[in-house]
């Protein structure tokens, strides 16, 4: 095998994905809480609203400890229209979370979440946007999003799979 394609698996490398794959095992977690926050205060929205000023509550005393100089708004005013687009994005996925958690269950919304991310971030790369560096698509990594995708459809299939094989089971009486 061609050594460029062994990555080196030394801590520089294996914490940051560490780190990346712990943050996304919180996603599941918001989505559930959310969810039922939704519920428990009677509209989806409230929930959106009480999440994302839970958020502010924690990240501001972080701030304050850090000794985080005051933003830099005119600047962030000057800058291009899409800076603006990360707080849109929460609150879509945040109510798109509460929504449909509860009807798709955790591990169907999230693997299609993934999805769609990979998806969308494959197209950031090889297209450079976002300020980000430009990382071509290519065979492997198209390959790597069929099979994230097609595990997407397992997933959902396994899922409607699951209840008729209780209803037979329960019609047979085992």
């Amino acid at each position: 095998m061609n050594a460029s394609f062994t990555p080196q698996m030394s801590v520089s490398v294996l914490l940051p994905l560490v780190v990346a794959m712990l943050a996304g095992a919180v996603v599941p977690f918001q989505a559930g809480s959310n969810a039922a926050l939704g519920r428990t205060l009677g509209h989806p929205l409230w929930a959106t609203v009480a999440s994302l000023l839970v958020s502010l509550i924690v990240v501001l005393p972080v701030l304050i400890g850090m000794r985080a100089g005051l933003p830099n708004l005119a600047a962030a005013a000057r800058g291009p229209w899409w800076l603006w687009i990360g707080g849109i994005a929460g609150v879509a996925y945040i109510t798109a979370a509460l929504v449909l958690t509860p009807r798709l269950g955790a591990a169907n919304f999230i693997v299609c979440v993934v999805a769609g991310q990979v998806v969308a971030s494959l197209l950031i790369d090889h297209f450079g946007l976002m300020g980000l560096p430009t990382k071509p698509v290519n065979l492997v990594r198209i390959a790597g999003v069929v099979l994230i995708v097609a595990g997407m459809i397992v997933v959902q299939w396994g899922t409607r799979a699951a209840p008729v094989k209780a209803a037979a089971a329960s019609a047979i009486g085992s």
